[in-house]
């Protein structure tokens, strides 16, 4: 009950600040990019693994949502919304040209300075492990992958899911199952230690 009542008065605050962006407010506007910049930057650049292509389709997201902010349904979650046109302008980078890859990867982050020489050596066997989890996830076709990055990553429910890739939930779900099917296979060389830090990472125990 409480988490439903302090759901709702999020969607509340939500409805209002996107009513003063309809009525023209820039720090309404401005809001709404820093509340969802980060997460749909991290979606799109694992979608497409070029820095600057994700940087332009998360702006052109931004400006087409914000062009047609007028048709937005306030009954679905503006971020449903917003990852739907990201998406959809993902795909057609994707069909346009040829992704480049990067060696950015937020999985493998410096070291701290204050950690342990044991923590030095669990840290860069967790970033070798994650670093294998993107590479086998980068080789799931682009709706598998996209299931796996919103369901995993972006925590959406697989109605929320359907919204963005415009598939039926049932679709949806079956695109995890095999996705989770192609992930263990492509990674079943890995020992039993390492394959259970895997499902702590991506939650793929189910």
């Amino acid at each position: 009950m409480v988490k439903s009542v302090a759901h709702e008065h999020i969607r509340e605050l939500e409805r209002k600040l996107i009513a003063r962006a309809r009525a023209g407010d820039r720090l309404a506007l401005r809001e709404l990019v820093d509340q969802h910049r980060d997460r749909l930057f991290a979606f799109i650049w694992r979608m497409i693994h070029n820095h600057h292509d994700a940087e332009e389709v998360c702006q052109d997201a931004f400006l087409k949502a914000f062009a047609s902010l007028d048709s937005f349904r306030v009954e679905y979650r503006f971020s449903t919304w917003l990852f739907t046109i990201g998406y959809r302008i993902c795909l057609n980078r994707l069909r346009r040209k040829q992704t480049i890859q990067t060696d950015m990867d937020f999985a493998s982050m410096p070291l701290q300075s204050h950690e342990s020489p044991s923590d030095h050596v669990e840290s860069a066997e967790a970033a070798q492990l994650r670093s294998a989890v993107w590479q086998a996830v980068d080789q799931l076709t682009p709706q598998q992958r996209a299931c796996v990055l919103l369901f995993y990553r972006q925590s959406m429910s697989c109605q929320e899911i359907a919204r963005i890739l415009e598939l039926p939930v049932a679709t949806v779900k079956s695109h995890l199952h095999r996705a989770r099917l192609r992930l263990r296979n492509i990674l079943e060389s890995t020992s039993e230690k390492d394959l259970q830090q895997f499902r702590n990472l991506l939650s793929l125990a189910g």
